[in-house]
Order: structure tokens, then C-alpha cells, then sequence
């Protein structure tokens, strides 16, 4: 019998947990319905969608708030910018010297098969502040309360402009009191750019480079630009020069010191072999340390699946220190001898594709057929090193308004984001939990229809 998911309001029926009854009181006795229709409105009336093209589907947004105590917060963001420090030393060791692998730490096989590895990356001049400046980290909590790393992030994570819509849109129907504001996450972002710059530049021109609305994440890139008072620009709009970078900023054309990169498209070379757009663009200019692009091209050596089965150790060989903030248990298939034990066990774990994204591909073994078992373990054995294992943890429970405006329980995560810039380091407060629309659903991305939550940080313990 699985352990039961640990209930986020609840410690049992009826008794709420901290910060909990004030919002559930005023919940049971409002008209919810109500309340769904005029929190969508609020936030169409801000253009706020996660989709493809100028008809993107509305932002999602739960009126139910998850609430997480200020020690509980202070823990939490302590071991994310603990694990996100790691991993940039971890990128920048992958493109140096190699040390972690010279020192028997994390076998070569796990970054000469990563899909993100950039052979053009070795040896360039990665910024002094480190090639990660922003985390998208995916958390759970196991039955036990504790949280655990489900996957890292450092490509082109999203959320922040989400969980800021989130608080401005939800704050008037609900007060939001007591509770540590997440604004200030965009003047962390903005420090994490301009710490990104080349060095000697001390007020660096940073643009922010997006598809368009093409793009999922289009609101975020739009909004970004906006607060920051930075350029939003297409990719054709930047142009190579004398090996800097030039862009139209403030109607004349400057050069570019920092580009913030948005795209889909994040690699140097495409699946034919030749450059990407992109990649003839800045590879180059980046090599040298003439322009940053944040995050640096191959930071995706760091959230590459298997990669995170070693990120505990990373930290105790780049920082000296004992994690925080433990992972899921994930398992590296490529090990012949750990692969027979846990093909015996493919009813408990989950298998995920090292390559895939947005939780597509997944197999989870206790909810799975005994044929689809077979398969993906015939499958796991052909190609191991395309595959990792992860235990299976059951999402936690909160409390969501379903249809009929029903208060139900609905399985969650949480997207934290983490910010480097040198010395100064926070995460966005609480991050962006997202919500399974489905009764006993584990599907939680956004890209695959799931919902988000407001996500409160208290500001005192409480009596």
C-alpha cells in the first residue's frame, strides 16, 4: 500500500495547517463559481496566456492560495541557491576542465551523451559571475512533508511574470496581508542580467530575445521587457558586427552587451549538423566574451535527467558542503549492474526519456500496464543511456475549486526560480505551484493543461 500524499491544508479533517483557516473560511462561505469567473477576468483583462499565437489560451488560475511558513520558505530558498550555485559550477567545470570527471565523481558518459552538450562551448569565456544566472527548479513534497527536487531547469525556465499576474489578479478578491510580497523577484532577475555582462562593463546594454507570440511563454518575454525597461527583440533583429553584437535600442542601433534568450531554439547546432540562426550569430562573440547570452549556450548539461542523478554529489564537490535540499532518488540506467536491479522493480518507478520535456514520454510503473512494463523495459535495455529511473513520489494535495465550484483535492508541484548574480543570490518568494485539473492526475505542466495557484509566503510564524 502507498503512502498516502501528504495533504498541504490538512494535518487532519477539519484542522487546517498554518495560514490555512482564515483563506478556507472565506472560501466555504463565497460564492466560488463567482469567484473562478471574475479572477479569469482579471487576468484576460491583462492578456495573460501560456500558449502559441495571438488566440493562446488563458493563464489558468486557481483562487485557492498554498501557503508556506516563513522558516519553512527560509530553509527552502537557502538549499535552492545552495543546489543552483553547484550547478553553475558544474557547467562551468563541464566546459573547463573536467574535473568532477578526472576525479571519479560523475562518469564522462553522462555529459558526451547529454542531448545539450556544446562541443563549440569548451574553452569559452563564460561570464565571471558564473553561466547560470536563472533556475526553473521543479519541486515536490513526499508523504513525510519534505520537499525534493524533481527536475533543474536552466535553459529558458518560466514562471516569474506568471506568479506576479497571480498575486496582482488574486490579492483583491482574496487580501493578501502578512504575506512576503513576489515583486521584488524582477529586480533580482535584473541584477542576474546585469552581473551576467562581460567583464569591464559595468552598466551592460541587456535585450531580451523572443520568438514572438509564436512562443508559449510570449506574455512572460513581453512583460520581462516591460518591467525591466529593456528592448524585446526577434532574433533577425540582432546583427553581427566586427565580431560584437548590434541591435536596435532606443531608436538607434547599439551594441549588445547581454542577451537574454527567450527562443525555443537554444542550441549552436541544429539536428542537420549546421548552425542555427542563432548559433552563426552569437557563438562566436560569446566565445570571445563579447556578449553573455543568459542562460550561456550548454547550461542544458545541467538539467539533463540523468545529470540529476549526481547533483548532490555536485554539491559537495564544488561547495564543500552537505545538500539542503535533497533530489528525487534518480537512478543511471547506464550502470549494467544498478539496471538489472531496478528492471526487476519497473512496477515502482518511473522512467522518463533523458530528452523529453513538459512531462511527455514519462512511464509511471504503479500505474501502468503489465505490457507497457514489458515494453519499456525492453526499451530501457536497448538504449540505457536515453533513459533515467526515478522512485516514484506521490504528489501532495491541495484543496482547488472544480467544476460546480466544488472545493476538491488535486495533486500539485511547485516551480521555484532561483537567481545568481555574483555574490547576491534569492529565489522568487514561494514560487508558482501548479495544479493537476484531473481528480488522482500526476500531470501538472502547464503545456499539458494543468493549472497554477497563487503561492504565499507568511511573513511571521503566528501565534
Amino acid at each position: 500500500m502507498p503512502p498516502q500524499a501528504y495533504d498541504e491544508a490538512f494535518v487532519r479533517p477539519e484542522v487546517t495547517r498554518e495560514g490555512y483557516g482564515p483563506v478556507l473560511d472565506l472560501l466555504r462561505h463565497a460564492d466560488r463559481e463567482a469567484l473562478v469567473r471574475r479572477l479569469a477576468d482579471a487576468l484576460a483583462e491583462r492578456d495573460v496566456t501560456f500558449g502559441h499565437g495571438p488566440d493562446a489560451p488563458a493563464f489558468r488560475l486557481d483562487p485557492v492560495p498554498r501557503v508556506l511558513r516563513a522558516a519553512e520558505w527560509a530553509e527552502l530558498e537557502a538549499g535552492l541557491v545552495q543546489r543552483v550555485r553547484a550547478l553553475s559550477a558544474f557547467v562551468a567545470d563541464a566546459y573547463g576542465g573536467r574535473r568532477i570527471v578526472r576525479e571519479g565523481i560523475l562518469p564522462a558518459r553522462v555529459l558526451d551523451t547529454a542531448e545539450h552538450f556544446e562541443p563549440a562551448m569548451v574553452g569559452a569565456r563564460l561570464p565571471a559571475a558564473g553561466p547560470i544566472a536563472i533556475a526553473g527548479l521543479d519541486l515536490v513534497r513526499d508523504p513525510s512533508g519534505a520537499f525534493r527536487v524533481l527536475e533543474d531547469n536552466v535553459r529558458t525556465p518560466s514562471g516569474l511574470a506568471y506568479a506576479v499576474a497571480a498575486r496582482e489578479a488574486l490579492a483583491p478578491l482574496l487580501g493578501a496581508g502578512g504575506i512576503v510580497d513576489v515583486a521584488p523577484a524582477y529586480e533580482l532577475l535584473g541584477a542576474a542580467l546585469r552581473a551576467a555582462g562581460p567583464e569591464g562593463v559595468e552598466e551592460p546594454c541587456v535585450v531580451v530575445v523572443s520568438d514572438g507570440h509564436e512562443n508559449t511563454a510570449w506574455f512572460e518575454h513581453h512583460e520581462i521587457a516591460r518591467r525591466l525597461g529593456l528592448a524585446l527583440l526577434r532574433p533577425d533583429e540582432l546583427e553581427l558586427r566586427d565580431g560584437a553584437v548590434y541591435a536596435p535600442v532606443d531608436g538607434r542601433r547599439r551594441r549588445v552587451d547581454v542577451v537574454y534568450r527567450r527562443t525555443d531554439e537554444d542550441r549552436l547546432n541544429g539536428d542537420d549538423g549546421a548552425p542555427t540562426p542563432l548559433g552563426a550569430l552569437l557563438l562566436e562573440p560569446c566565445r570571445a566574451g563579447a556578449v553573455t547570452c543568459v542562460n550561456a549556450f550548454g547550461v542544458g548539461v545541467a538539467d539533463d535527467k540523468l545529470a540529476h542523478a549526481y547533483v548532490e554529489e555536485m554539491v559537495r564537490f564544488y561547495l564543500g558542503e552537505e545538500p539542503r535540499l535533497r533530489s528525487v532518488r534518480t537512478y543511471d540506467l547506464g550502470d549494467p549492474a544498478l539496471r538489472e536491479q531496478l528492471l526487476d522493480r519497473m512496477d515502482e518507478l518511473v522512467v522518463k526519456p533523458r530528452a523529453a520535456s513538459g512531462g511527455h514520454g514519462v512511464f509511471v510503473g504503479p500505474h501502468a500496464e503489465e505490457r507497457d512494463r514489458r515494453a519499456t523495459a525492453r526499451t530501457v535495455e536497448r538504449e540505457p543511456e536515453c533513459f533515467v529511473a526515478q522512485e516514484t513520489v506521490m504528489l501532495s494535495c491541495h484543496p482547488t475549486i472544480v467544476d460546480g465550484g466544488r472545493l476538491e483535492a488535486r495533486h500539485v508541484d511547485l516551480r521555484v526560480l532561483v537567481f545568481l548574480a555574483g555574490d547576491r543570490a534569492g529565489a522568487l518568494a514561494g514560487g508558482l505551484t501548479r495544479f493537476a485539473l484531473e481528480a488522482g492526475s500526476l500531470v501538472v505542466n502547464s503545456s499539458q493543461g494543468g493549472g497554477a495557484k497563487d503561492t504565499w509566503v507568511l511573513r511571521g510564524e503566528g501565534p
